[in-house]
């Protein structure tokens, strides 16, 4: 369940502390950092730098890509300070329990629907929008349950889904001016001047207390009043006369089992779903300031073993149950990779149409040296043409090594286009192709599809062509285009392709 917290207010901080806030080590010193780096792609040497002693800051010691630089370091240092001090914003057992359900899903026994916005901001912050967000969720994975027969782990990009990487140092501005790339309202603000470009730190603590607001309406959804028929009937508003049929036959279901004696609308278990949150761990002073060395106790039935027994202390990332490393900033011998090697939770690792199957390995083995089942979630991010060819070498050699890994496919990424006015969106078609031909390449090679990575929000926005039940046409993506960096699916897309995966899982489980 989504962590509760009671309150966003910061504790104040009268003075930098002469050490780490996390470990009590006096700091490393602060790399020079950059902010551009192409995707890491293909087999690179092991390099032993990351083998070594492993501390929340050690990553300092490393080049960090993609990070802002600061002006003002002691303003910077100030702020983590700040922050490190201040409560988590979920807690280990919750993340505990999703590694143990990311474990049943590289086993085939559950699914992995990840969804929510492209980059949250802090304009567009309401709780409409949250609330948005997880009724799509919920509606999505109703369905989806209904065709599949599986368990889905529900996974929000949200509360903490705020710095975004940039192929480019600079863009420029509608009146021909080159500015900062925008990258994210966690780093500085997006108006096109070059002043409101400059990064800012406490704007770390401002999405801190948006990320722990939005934990806080989470959880209080999760536990809402809201009937199973509430849940049918908006599956009825998103998916239009076309998907009639399928409401009245989930309908038809929940009344069987209520004949059977089982109380639908009583029970927990379809009254209170467990949510999870994730993020791209980008913006590393952040993530640095949110590691806690905790006492856990072992779970049941789960990837940790044991069946409950004595505290052990790990290495936890409280800012998201799960994190996860873009394909800028997965290189072997750079700051991500070391940071995320030393946390317990579970990590997601984008590959796209140019990681080798030898440098996966070496990643996989960086990262989840121990092989721990449901540790680490593979994004595939191919192309609507490339994953026939790019995937199956990739399932090749990881079956091969013996190495568990939940799969996952980001259709949305590599099918992005521009129209011939200059507007950025996406195909429905062409997501949709590379979802099927992911699951058709998994059919072929005998492995598992555990999951999908979807950019979308609950709000009808007009950012991405086509759609079933009302397509979005070239004519009408301006009539609400909301995006602040990429385009989403609206709810009523984002629920087609929950459907079309929920029919590829049935054919699955039928052969």
């Amino acid at each position: 369940m989504v962590a509760f917290v009671a309150s966003a207010l910061l504790v104040a901080s009268a003075s930098r502390r002469r050490h780490c806030a996390t470990c009590g080590a006096p700091p490393l010193p602060r790399p020079c950092m950059t902010a551009v780096s192409p995707a890491s792609s293909g087999s690179e040497a092991l390099p032993s730098a990351g083998d070594g002693e492993w501390a929340p800051d050690s990553w300092r010691r490393f080049p960090a890509l993609q990070q802002p630089e600061y002006p003002d370091a002691a303003a910077l240092a100030e702020v983590e300070d700040r922050l490190a001090r201040n409560p988590p914003l979920v807690f280990p057992g919750e993340t505990q329990r999703l590694k143990a359900s990311l474990a049943a899903a590289g086993r085939g026994e559950a699914f992995v629907l990840q969804g929510g916005d492209c980059a949250e901001t802090f304009e567009d912050f309401s709780s409409a929008s949250v609330e948005a967000t997880f009724r799509l969720l919920i509606a999505q994975v109703i369905a989806m349950s209904y065709l599949s027969g599986l368990p889905i782990v529900k996974i929000g990009r949200i509360a903490g889904q705020f710095a975004k990487p940039r192929s480019a140092l600079t863009e420029m501005t509608a009146d021909g001016l080159e500015i900062p790339s925008f990258r994210g309202d966690i780093i500085h603000s997006s108006d096109p001047d070059e002043a409101a470009r400059v990064p800012d730190p406490e704007r770390l603590v401002r999405a801190y207390a948006q990320s722990a607001a939005s934990l806080n309406m989470l959880r209080a959804l999760a536990k809402s009043t809201a009937t199973m028929t509430e849940w049918t009937d908006l599956i009825s508003t998103l998916g239009g006369p076309a998907q009639r049929d399928l409401v009245e036959r989930i309908e038809d279901a929940l009344q069987f089992v209520s004949a059977c004696g089982v109380a639908v609308e009583g029970n927990a278990a379809f009254r209170e779903p467990e949510f999870y949150t994730s993020h791209e761990a980008l913006l590393l002073p952040f993530e640095q300031a949110l590691t806690r060395r905790v006492a856990t106790p072992a779970t049941r039935g789960g990837s940790g073993g044991g069946s409950g027994g004595a505290p052990s202390e790990a290495w936890w990332n409280t800012s998201a149950h799960i994190v996860w490393v873009g394909e800028r900033t997965r290189q072997l011998d750079h700051a991500h990779v070391e940071f995320l090697r030393g946390i317990s939770n579970p990590i997601g690792v984008k590959v796209g149409p140019t990681t080798e199957p030898e440098y996966l390995l070496q990643i996989l083995e960086r990262l989840n040296p121990a092989n721990e089942e449901g540790r680490i979630m593979v994004i595939v991010r191919m192309g609507a043409e490339k994953v026939w060819r790019k995937l199956p070498p990739l399932l090749r050699a990881v079956t091969a090594a013996g190495k568990h890994v939940v799969w996952s496919c980001d259709p949305m990424h590599e099918n992005t286009i521009k129209t011939a006015s200059g507007v950025k969106t996406r195909p429905v078609d062409l997501v949709l192709n590379e979802m099927n031909a992911f699951f058709s390449v998994h059919a072929a090679e005998g492995t598992v599809p555990g999951g999908i990575h979807l950019e979308m929000t609950g709000l009808q926005v007009t950012e991405c062509l086509g759609g079933e039940a009302s397509p979005v046409s070239e004519q009408s993506l301006a009539d609400n285009y909301k995006s602040a960096c990429d385009p989403r699916l609206n709810g009523s897309q984002a629920l087609e392709m929950a459907i079309a995966a929920g029919k590829r899982l049935r054919e699955r489980s039928r052969r």
